[in-house]
């Protein structure tokens, strides 16, 4: 798996999940249950993943959706 973003902001997180599924892309939001545990003082941010051979079409996607500056580095 390979993650492209990682934030406490959960809208984000949406946009950027519902992004990647009308691209047919699958993801996975990781930490999802310790950050709400934590309660949201940012010790714990969600992470998005996707599979190593979507990484390249999904970093593509995001960047022309004006959402390159979320990305992790490679």
């Amino acid at each position: 798996m390979h993650e492209l973003v990682r934030t406490n902001d959960i809208v984000l997180l949406g946009a950027i999940e519902a992004l990647l599924a009308s691209a047919n892309l699958d993801c996975l939001i990781a930490d999802q249950h310790i950050s709400a545990l934590e309660g949201m003082i940012g010790a714990f941010p969600r992470r998005l993943l996707v599979r190593e051979a979507d990484k390249m079409r999904a970093r593509a996607l995001l960047v022309d959706a004006g959402f390159g500056a979320e990305l992790r580095d490679d």
